[in-house]
């Protein structure tokens, strides 16, 4: 016998006894199933065996790290569910697992004699369901990375060969559920049986796959189509596919091509175009108070000063006017529920001395404009006053920009909504993605060390606090944009990584952030670095890695 601690209690269980079988004797969790375990302080599946005693920690699904082994999981069945289900209607095709969209992820059937139609989808779903409930086991095998580059081009799946050709383990796994076998860069729950709650839906010329929301792990939500996030991440994958580079392997093959250079040059010049055709659209439409808003390192800064030079080439002259200068002062300002002060809170801002002061503007009066002093807490006024011309346009900048709240005192024909955001369009390889939070917390841990003097402990720690400000204060309002622009590039990660790898490798082991830290530099161990030497210095990449034109 062996002892076990589990929140507090000690236990004896036979020596070899796996972690799914004390889960089920010992572990509790308010909602969701315990999916993964902390084994003495090291994350690890639930088939592991205690050899020795052990201080365990249960994971649950309403935790961030066993959601994600929930979708990943969900995801290696939903390919099982399809192959069988094409299989059986004699023919075959490829799935490319390629966003987030509504609670669940977007993909598309390629390569297959048959198109996605509701038949289909219910076929799949009917296959899912029989799965699920068969409680098959996920099975994990270790084997050599040339015998997995051999397992799968012998399959015709190049894309894991092409992302196994950089690998340096020697070793790595892949699971396999019944007959079918894929590779996935995380943790998997032990059994389909675990993978209760989803739904397909026909959407474009995909489906998505709608996967329950961390906090409801056990309520499938309403599928709820966000048309304007689709077209423009559906361009950055088109932009993918066209420079051959829609995968982490295709862009280490640009690189190691020496194609680099050129890739960086026609993503900025891709980018740029479509800078270009928003400012173009503000001078047709002829708007007068642009408002931006988007999530944490978006690249909110960089843009508003690359569209004001796109402005300036169409004969506007732009005026930026930053939010944060209208926050109440100090002492007025609301409070969470843990008494800390909430800054990202639609009430830290005076909404109605803003619109009072836009609202003059329009009318082409002059007006005193303020300055918010974050070291006293207080609006001060510093003699800087500002009116408009007949070609002027206000440029506002702030996270409620999107808000209609926060002009409801302006007319809406003079307003112009930007949402900008850091939207991933490169995946791993065809059925692992890389999601959107973890670009933009890169890009943040590396800012926030150069301009601030942060440290990635601090800025891991505060993400999650970050996070839930985004999806009271942003996304709500994301759909209300008249235009969506993503800042995301797709050789931003290889050059990123020299400059956020030993931040991550400073993280101490015994700290709570630790894991999070493992498995980024886990993940970024997929790519190869680059210089940063020859991006381009208006580049909104360089508001995080430094050297950018702009005061950012």
């Amino acid at each position: 016998m062996v002892k076990v601690t589990v929140n507090g209690d000690c236990y004896e269980v036979a020596k070899g006894t796996d972690l799914q079988t004390i889960a089920k004797e010992y572990g509790t969790c308010e909602k969701g199933e315990i999916v993964l375990a902390y084994m003495n302080g090291h994350l690890c599946e639930l088939h592991r065996t205690v050899t020795e005693d052990a201080l365990l920690e249960f994971v649950p699904t309403t935790n961030k790290i066993g959601f994600s082994s929930y979708r990943r999981s969900m995801i290696l069945m939903m390919m099982k569910a399809f192959r069988d289900v094409l299989k059986e209607r004699g023919t075959t095709g490829r799935i490319r697992v390629l966003f987030s969209m509504s609670k669940g992820f977007y993909c598309e059937l390629d390569r297959c004699s048959v198109s996605v139609d509701e038949d289909l989808l219910k076929a799949v779903e009917v296959r899912m369901k029989e799965l699920s409930e068969a409680n098959l086991p996920i099975e994990k095998s270790t084997y050599k990375s040339h015998d997995i580059m051999k397992r799968f081009e012998a399959q015709g799946r190049m894309d894991k060969v092409q992302l196994f050709r950089y690998r340096r383990a020697s070793n790595a796994n892949v699971y396999r559920l019944d007959d079918f076998e894929d590779y996935y860069y995380g943790f998997m729950v032990p059994s389909t049986g675990y993978l209760r709650y989803f739904a397909l839906y026909a959407y474009e010329k995909g489906f998505v796959l709608q996967m329950p929301d961390r906090k409801e792990p056990d309520v499938i939500p309403e599928f709820v189509p966000q048309n304007k996030l689709f077209q423009v991440l559906k361009q950055s994958d088109d932009w993918g596919v066209m420079l051959k580079v829609d995968t982490v392997g295709g862009l280490n093959d640009a690189i190691a091509a020496g194609e680099i250079n050129d890739l960086m040059l026609v993503q900025e010049a891709l980018q740029e175009g479509n800078v270009a055709a928003i400012a173009r659209r503000i001078k047709e439409e002829d708007k007068k108070v642009i408002l931006i808003a988007g999530p944490s390192s978006s690249g909110k800064t960089s843009f508003s000063h690359r569209l004001s030079i796109q402005l300036r080439a169409l004969g506007l002259s732009p005026h930026p006017i930053a939010l944060d200068n209208y926050f109440v002062d100090r002492e007025k300002t609301p409070k969470d529920a843990d008494g800390n002060y909430d800054f990202e809170c639609l009430e830290a801002v005076d909404v109605a001395k803003f619109n009072e002061d836009m609202a003059s503007l329009l009318r082409g009066e002059e007006i005193p404009m303020p300055t918010f002093n974050f070291l006293i807490g207080k609006r001060e006024y510093r003699g800087n006053t500002m009116k408009l011309e007949e070609n002027d346009v206000l440029v506002i900048e702030g996270i409620h920009g999107l808000n209609p709240k926060m002009s409801a005192g302006l007319p809406d024909e003079s307003k112009f909504k930007i949402y900008i955001s850091a939207l991933t369009q490169l995946n791993v390889d065809e059925h692992n993605r890389v999601a959107t939070t973890d670009g933009r917390l890169i890009r943040r841990i590396v800012r926030d060390a150069r301009t601030r003097g942060n440290s990635a402990q601090r800025t891991i720690a505060m993400w999650d606090s970050v996070r839930r400000g985004e999806e009271q204060n942003i996304f709500p309002f994301q759909e209300e944009a008249d235009v969506m622009f993503n800042s995301a590039l797709i050789y931003e990660l290889s050059v990123i990584k020299p400059y956020v790898e030993p931040l991550l490798f400073a993280i101490p082991r015994d700290s709570a952030e630790y894991q999070e830290a493992k498995r980024l530099l886990k993940f970024l161990d997929y790519f190869l670095g680059v210089s940063s030497e020859n991006i381009p210095n208006n580049s909104i990449l360089r508001e995080f890695v430094g050297g950018s034109c702009f005061p950012v």
